[in-house]
């Protein structure tokens, strides 16, 4: 039996998978601290020993992963005006496994130079001017780079008119960068997949050795991608199985979530948005989290009617698990209290990803508009995280059943009667490692997810 190996450098854990290459099977998983306080590797190797005292074919497999270790891939966005600039540049970032730290618009001085600097990213995505149109902001913002001898990658996906004067600056500055597709080739468009493919290349090439995981050459050529990167990449194949897809991640520092949905063309006019909604989504809300982020969640829940300011205890609980990350819940009573956080994590995130809509009064009379991106048809909704694999159905079936209550008189516009699941054994990167490689195996893995378990409907 020929297997694959799919490896995750989390930020906490590494966690193996092996495949079989014929059917998609999951032969074998194995979890392990990511051992960033000495050598990532070394939890890898923990993995492997693992998986092959339970297949010995681990030996002979090929070796893939995707990593998020170090804290990601940081990601600056140049550009020129605010709200082009920065909502394309967050959703080209969020997509390609990134997050955004700084967003500079109006072009780049020394000043906000030394500020971008200060966030410390790992990728600089210079984008501005649509197709044919201003060019001036985006190859003076180059200009600025390349006189103080900036020296982290960058990738310019802006007016495609202004590559010859950019790639010229950078060039001579021997500033490392990749020349992209223009991102917002003409205002209401949305062009991603050119930046998200050279800011993986970037990714690939500078940043993951100069985060200095790893003094073994090996990690360098495992890793395939940033993690959110390869595990949108899986709800992507989950989405042709089972048609519109949204895939809730709630983790300790952050919630992301996940979207793949055919867009409806009679929605277009209902939006009001320079840039416009893309089929593929990803969002990460830094506030919303189960141990580090645990005290704003508390508050974005009151802030949105779903808990009570009076609850002294949840408050409580939360700080105890911002002070000790590592904290795990002892009796029902300390159950409760995460299975509320991750309550509030999920429908939050969720309706932050989605968006609500209204009914406008005007002088054209009644008219719906709408913000975001409409999940009310989603199929399957997939839970993720440690709240949700370890804490049985019965748990996460509240949780993720709790993200429509009250969503239908509020306009938010969340999964509604989808079908759930939970990602139990942890496979989508192990899915989205394998959908371009071997796209038969990366859709056997999805279509019967091994230990996903149904979490109600």
């Amino acid at each position: 039996m020929s297997l694959y190996v799919a490896v995750d450098f989390g930020s906490t854990f590494t966690k193996a998978i092996a495949v079989d290459a014929g059917s998609g099977d999951l032969v074998a998983r194995a979890e392990h601290r990511t051992t960033v306080d000495t050598d990532v590797m070394d939890g890898w190797h923990a993995c492997r020993t693992a998986l092959l005292a339970a297949d010995s074919g681990v030996a002979r497999a090929e070796v893939l992963a995707c990593s998020s270790a170090g804290g990601g891939l940081r990601i600056g966005v140049v550009g020129n005006e605010e709200l082009v600039t920065a909502e394309a540049g967050r959703r080209v970032a969020l997509s390609s496994g990134g997050r955004v730290v700084a967003v500079v618009n109006g072009g780049l001085t020394a000043t906000s130079l030394k500020q971008l600097r200060a966030e410390r990213p790992d990728v600089v995505l210079l984008l501005g001017g649509t197709d044919g149109g201003n060019s001036a902001v985006i190859t003076q913002a180059a200009s600025v780079l390349a006189k103080y001898r900036w020296r982290r990658p960058v990738v310019a996906a802006g007016n495609v008119e202004a590559r010859a004067p950019i790639a010229e600056l950078l060039s001579e500055a021997s500033v490392p960068h990749v020349l992209a597709d223009n991102v917002v080739p003409e205002i209401g468009v949305f062009a991603p997949d050119s930046a998200r493919a050279a800011i993986r290349e970037m990714f690939l090439a500078h940043v993951i050795g100069g985060k200095n995981l790893s003094r073994d050459p090996g990690f360098a050529a495992m890793v395939r991608a940033a993690t959110p990167d390869v595990v949108l990449r899986g709800v992507e194949v989950l989405a042709k199985l089972h048609g519109d897809v949204a895939v809730v991640d709630i983790g300790g520092a952050t919630t992301d979530v996940h979207s793949v949905i055919e867009l409806d063309p009679e929605d277009a006019n209902l939006g009001r948005e320079v840039v416009a909604t893309h089929p593929v989504t990803r969002t990460v809300e830094g506030d919303l989290g189960m141990r580090w982020s645990a005290v704003p969640v508390v508050a974005a829940g009151i802030e949105a009617g779903l808990i009570s300011a009076d609850d002294a205890g949840l408050a409580e609980a939360a700080t105890q698990r911002h002070d000790d990350p590592s904290y795990l819940p002892g009796g029902a009573v300390e159950a409760s209290y995460d299975e509320t956080l991750a309550r509030v994590a999920a429908t939050v995130a969720l309706r932050r990803h989605a968006g609500r809509q209204r009914v406008v009064f005007g002088p054209g009379g009644r008219v719906i508009e709408r913000s975001g991106k409409d999940l009310r048809e989603v199929d399957l909704l997939v839970g993720s995280g440690g709240v949700l694999r370890h804490n049985g159905p019965e748990v996460a079936a509240r949780i993720l059943g709790s993200v429509s209550a009250g969503a239908q008189e509020e306009g938010w516009l969340v999964p509604s009667g989808a079908r759930t699941s939970v990602d139990s054994d942890y496979v989508l990167a192990g899915v989205g490692l394998l959908a371009d490689l071997d796209p038969a195996a990366a859709e056997g893995l999805a279509s019967h997810i091994h230990g996903t378990v149904d979490a109600g409907h």
